[in-house]
């Protein structure tokens, strides 16, 4: 059973779309909580109607977080339990949150996760990367067209996954940058758990024609999951295959059935074996 102790904050993931998303544990806390601070409070005072919940809400966001931090932590300070929620996912993600985290924490106070949805992680989950390699998250990237270059520039640059975040009004000018990484694989998530998502595959030189194929796919918000670069997916997929068959072949016999399964470089497998027999 868990333990929800006074004069904590608590961390409340929201749903991204679907009110259906919401944890019954989140519910709980949202009734148990003795005020819930917010990212917008009319955006909130919404959501919680849908649950039959009536808090007292303190606004919270990016503007205030620093000052509107102190008034949360003399609630707390008082014994009171304080949920944060922002407008939808899980707070201090791209969202506000972090700074009054940080303000808690440096206050000695407790704070406790509520995990739940995530643009972030939905978008991975229909990605389909396999392999150990990890992934980045980017998320927005700049507005301005020169230092949004820079950064696809970078993330060319990273042979890992990386996951960006979009809003509508800026999703064509950001696709017009991704142009230059070709054919690497991007997974676009639009409307994530909304009733118009929209879930697709496509070459990063191709996103805008795909954005313009459709007269509703410049509309909403975007997660979107950049694939790792054909090397690292192959590195990654060699070192996996060549893990699995020296457990039963000769280190050379190994390494030749390796490349020649995953096209991953001979020498930097031979070098991964001898690795592997090492340790």
């Amino acid at each position: 059973m868990q333990h929800y102790p006074e004069a904590a904050l608590y961390v409340v993931a929201t749903p991204i779309g679907n009110l259906s998303d919401i944890s019954l544990r989140a519910l709980h806390v949202l009734q148990l909580v003795h005020a819930i601070a917010c990212e917008d409070t009319r955006h909130t005072k919404t959501m919680l109607r849908q649950y039959g919940i009536d808090k007292p809400l303190l606004p919270v966001h990016e503007h205030n977080e620093a000052q509107a931090a102190g008034g949360v932590i003399e609630r707390l300070q008082r014994g009171e339990r304080v949920a944060y929620v922002s407008d939808a996912g899980t707070p201090a993600v791209s969202d506000p949150g972090a700074r009054l985290v940080a303000a808690v924490r440096a206050a000695g106070l407790a704070i406790l996760p509520l995990p739940g949805s995530s643009s972030v992680t939905a978008a991975l989950s229909v990605a389909g990367i396999s392999g150990g390699g990890g992934f980045v998250f980017a998320g927005f990237l700049p507005s301005k067209a020169a230092e949004r270059e820079q950064a696809v520039l970078a993330l060319q640059a990273d042979s890992r996954a990386v996951v960006i975040l979009e809003a509508p009004h800026r999703i064509e000018a950001l696709a017009r940058a991704m142009a230059p990484l070709g054919a690497r694989r991007l997974t676009v998530g639009r409307e994530l758990t909304k009733q118009f998502e929209e879930i697709a595959t496509v070459a990063a030189r191709d996103f805008s024609a795909w954005l313009a194929a459709g007269s509703q796919r410049t509309r909403g918000e975007f997660a979107l999951v950049l694939h790792p670069g054909v090397e690292a997916q192959a590195k990654s997929d060699g070192d996996r295959v060549l893990q699995l068959l020296l457990a039963e072949l000769p280190l050379k016999t190994a390494v030749k059935l390796a490349a020649e399964i995953t096209g991953a470089p001979r020498n930097e497998l031979y070098e991964a074996a001898l690795q592997l027999k090492k340790n």
